[in-house]
């Protein structure tokens, strides 16, 4: 936003769908560039002026939401930026420009948002440009079409019966600027923000995936048992407190992450034992009213 004030660029901050109608409807431009906006625009909107839009993955391929994240999720060895003339069906206009980025076996979702967003800087212009001048892109294959669904944060709970691999994808795939894949510990809510799988764990035949099978507290780190392997936590965020090492929030091999029904009981227990202390200590305070009858 400071860019633009300096520029003398008008701001708009209304992203309703009504508000950017209008808003087109008056200032009437050659063309609207969407960029990281969540909404439909409704077709009769798209017949006003022309419209283009950047998308984060290689269309036809993940049309629709949390492109990034499901690409990593999923294993993908690319994801890409791709900028494209909208049409009324989502995502489905023609490609104008396309380029891909590797997905690395650390990479998180922050580390793609900046490789792609760099992309969008050097190229968005020009592409734009060539729109205006004529290029009219290449159709997509609609047959070759696949879709995200939106992600709730809901979806980010980890299942340690999951491979190792894939609970370290989904980890990756929901660090900030999201609110991360997450636990239970001992019935409080825990977002695991950085982990990577044991290269050579050692082979346990006897598995309780969630299970704490190490923990250094020189180190911070703590090692968990998924469905096939071990997983280390570096850093997490216990419920109401700030990130921190592992080990500093997990402290016991006897320990095991993910929603039990033993921890629930636990915490109902608690909560039952607190409010019949609540309720003892309402009936053994003074009444202030009271006439003392000596």
């Amino acid at each position: 936003m400071q860019h633009a004030r300096t520029h003398n660029i008008d701001i708009y901050t209304d992203s309703a769908p009504s508000a950017v109608d209008s808003l087109v409807r008056r200032l009437q431009p050659d063309c609207v560039v969407v960029s990281s906006y969540d909404r439909i625009l409704p077709a009769e909107l798209l017949q006003v002026t022309r419209f283009v839009n950047v998308h984060y993955a290689p269309l036809p391929r993940y049309r629709g939401r949390a492109c990034v994240n499901w690409a990593i999720i999923n294993g993908e060895p690319f994801t890409a930026i791709t900028i494209h003339e909208m049409a009324s069906e989502l995502d489905a206009g023609n490609v104008l420009f396309q380029r891909t980025t590797p997905i690395g076996p650390s990479d998180t979702v922050g580390d793609l948002y900046e490789r792609l967003n760099e992309i969008q800087r050097s190229h968005l212009g020009e592409v734009v440009a060539r729109y205006l001048a004529g290029d009219r892109g290449t159709a997509q294959s609609h047959a070759d079409a696949t879709y995200g669904c939106t992600r709730l944060p809901e979806d980010g709970e980890i299942d340690w019966t999951a491979s190792t691999r894939a609970t370290d994808r989904l980890i990756r795939a929901l660090t900030d600027p999201y609110p991360g894949a997450y636990t239970h510990l001992e019935g409080r809510k825990l977002v695991i923000c950085k982990a990577h799988p044991v290269a050579d764990p050692k082979n346990f035949r006897g598995r309780i995936p969630g299970r704490v099978v190490a923990v250094s507290a020189a180190d911070g780190h703590v090692d968990v048992l998924t469905g096939d392997g071990v997983l280390r936590l570096l850093e997490v965020k216990p419920e109401g407190r700030k990130t921190c090492p592992a080990a500093q929030a997990i402290s016991s091999v006897r320990t095991t992450l993910g929603l039990k029904m033993g921890h629930l009981m636990n915490r109902i227990a608690r909560l039952e034992e607190q409010i019949e202390q609540l309720q003892r200590s309402k009936t053994t305070e003074p009444n202030p009213g009271a006439i003392d009858a000596n």
